[in-house]
């Protein structure tokens, strides 16, 4: 059995990968924090194309 990645307690089945419901809320407020967001990396590419087509 594998263990939470909150608590590191051994993971129940019903709440899996975690070991319980505060454990899988405590990773859901981390997600909506931003605690887990993955950094972008700007392309200079788009910097360089050619600008959008004027309104008509």
């Amino acid at each position: 059995m594998s263990a939470c990645p909150i608590c590191g307690k051994p993971a129940q089945d019903s709440y899996s990968p975690f070991c319980s419901k505060r454990c899988a809320d405590v990773d859901l407020a981390r997600w909506l924090n931003g605690s887990y967001a993955i950094p972008a990396v700007e392309d200079d590419a788009e910097e360089d194309a050619a600008p959008p087509p004027a309104p008509h």
